[in-house]
């Protein structure tokens, strides 16, 4: 049987590779920060594996900035 952690890594590993579907960087950014949450949950899940939850939570916070930059501009 499927542990919850692997289903949390394996819906990560899905929205990542979807994120590169899209022509709009808009809608990547937003699917790809999707991603980087179940990364840092996967991360988490797995006994605070910090290489995961550092690399996810950076580029999640860098597609959240960029996210936040355009709306106000």
């Amino acid at each position: 049987m499927i542990s919850t952690s692997e289903c949390v890594g394996y819906l990560a590993m899905a929205l990542l590779v979807v994120s590169f579907v899209p022509k709009q960087l808009k809608t990547v950014r937003i699917i790809n920060l999707a991603s980087c949450f179940f990364f840092v949950a996967y991360g988490i899940l797995l006994g605070w594996a910090w290489p995961i939850i550092i690399s996810n939570g950076l580029v999640g916070s860098i597609q959240l900035y960029h996210l936040l930059l355009k709306k106000t501009s």
